[in-house]
């Protein structure tokens, strides 16, 4: 089986009411411990890789590992760009390999985003590829991602219907309240979504696919094993799961998970060495921390997505 493109997973996740969760991968041991979880429920999958992740493992690593998590678990798994900043970005994953790419115009005025979405769209579509496009900006920090909460805005359900038909995107990541990175929150605040907006979008958008970015729920067992073990993650807040299921049961299609799996590796890391102060084959404290991976997103795949028996 080949990876495979996300329209026919989002069809499925919309008519089933569930997403597919879409989950950064930087080096073997994550994209091991995703898709054996996978595997071990039946889920699709979305592997995506973030500009920086290119640059410290290299595109073509990362393809041969995603084609090589395709021959082992026979999953369907798509490969998608997270985040692409511009149209040379998106052609070059195009070219080499990707079945999906995300141009982020986000911070661009309304036009501007429409021009060089269409453009990617364009290219895309021309090669197979399917593309996804942002409207709102998410606050937040996420490898080059860099949003302050002054600039953050949620999406206009105005502008929706205007910006997908000119621009023939696939689907549309909006912002309704979630945010990058792990401190996503106030302390003693409690975050909301505003499904308000998600609602009036799909009205809007009957039947298209929705995304959630910054959609990491900051486990507090993974965030209190880093602080048990030399860790100074204080006060860090995610996105409650009970509103991403609500959200996954409605027009999300495709929930990004980055966060919790940089959390969940680095927890078992942390609690190896500190259990294991002598060892210094990366064998054993990588398998760990991929462990660690594979439990988190089994049951991020039951528990949040939906998406289980849905391979």
């Amino acid at each position: 089986m080949p990876i495979v493109s996300t329209k026919e997973m989002f069809q499925k996740a919309y008519d089933g009411g569930y997403a597919i969760g879409a989950f950064n991968v930087n080096n073997m041991e994550i994209v091991q411990g995703i898709t054996e979880a996978a595997a071990e429920v039946n889920s699709p999958l979305i592997l995506q890789v973030s500009a920086g992740a290119r640059k410290y493992a290299k595109h073509v690593y990362l393809l041969k590992l995603v084609e090589a998590a395709v021959e082992d678990t026979g999953l369907p798994i798509a490969l998608h760009l997270d985040h692409g900043a511009d149209f040379e970005i998106c052609k070059s994953c195009i070219d080499g390999g990707f079945t999906s790419v995300m141009i982020d115009a986000s911070s661009k005025s309304f036009e501007d985003n429409i021009a060089l979405t269409k453009k990617v769209v364009e290219y895309a579509h021309d090669h197979g590829v399917v593309v996804e496009a942002e409207l709102g900006t998410l606050a937040g920090v996420e490898d080059e991602v860099k949003v302050s909460a002054e600039d953050s805005s949620y999406t206009r359900p105005d502008d929706v219907e205007e910006f997908v038909s000119r621009t023939g995107c696939d689907s549309l990541a909006i912002a309704i309240g979630t945010s990058h990175g792990a401190y996503k929150f106030k302390p003693g605040t409690k975050p909301q979504l505003r499904f308000d907006i998600l609602e009036e979008v799909s009205k809007r958008l009957p039947g298209f696919p929705i995304v959630l970015h910054g959609a990491s729920s900051v486990i507090p067992k993974y965030v209190d094993i880093i602080n048990a073990n030399g860790g100074a993650l204080v006060d860090a807040i995610g996105v409650p799961e009970d509103m991403l299921r609500k959200a996954a049961s409605m027009a999300v299609c495709k929930i990004n998970i980055d966060s919790d799996l940089r959390l969940a590796m680095t927890a078992g890391i942390r609690q190896h060495f500190n259990e294991h102060p002598e060892h210094f084959d990366p064998r054993q404290y990588l398998t760990v921390g991929r462990d660690y991976i594979r439990e988190l997103v089994k049951a991020k795949i039951v528990n949040v997505l939906g998406s289980d028996g849905k391979a």
